[in-house]
């Protein structure tokens, strides 16, 4: 499974499709064969972008761990697996849904980020802005600090 990292902005053409960065590609594992599975968040007003093998690796932690027989469990697995299977085309192109592609409000501008590495968010441009801008910087430094300061000193006992 690959570990992606970064922030990149992109356009989408008419029809839908994006060229996919560079300096992502080269982050790829060879068993990252240029597929890719596409899905709206569950938690953002943005698309998730996983690499075909990553999404597999998380389908079957979930087929483990739920019981399809358990109505909520059932609700779960449906609503996490659902996605389109989507591959670069020879123009390292990807080519997002169209029912997928209604939820980045008909823009040109996209902005591709990395969430821990195990898939790529797909932001509306403004979208993004508004949510990145939101809180001062103080409240991250004060968010990092409540859920993260203590991390360093735990992992050196």
């Amino acid at each position: 499974m690959s570990l992606i990292l970064g922030k990149e902005y992109c356009k989408i053409d008419s029809n839908g499709r994006f060229k996919f960065p560079v300096a992502l590609k080269k982050q790829l594992q060879p068993e990252d064969d240029g597929r890719f599975v596409i899905r709206q968040s569950i938690y953002s007003e943005c698309l998730e972008l996983w690499t075909y093998a990553s999404f597999y690796a998380m389908v079957e932690k979930l087929q483990k761990n739920l019981n399809p027989y358990k109505p909520e469990d059932r609700i779960l697995l449906r609503k996490l697996t659902e996605g389109n299977i989507i591959e670069l085309d020879t123009n390292d192109r990807l080519l997002i849904p169209a029912e997928q592609k209604s939820k980045l409000s008909n823009t040109k501008d996209i902005v591709l980020t990395s969430l821990g590495g195990n898939f790529i968010e797909i932001w509306d441009y403004d979208k993004y802005n508004q949510m990145d801008g939101t809180g001062s910087d103080a409240d991250f430094v004060a968010l990092a600090s409540e859920k993260l300061g203590g991390l360093l000193e735990e992992e050196n006992k």
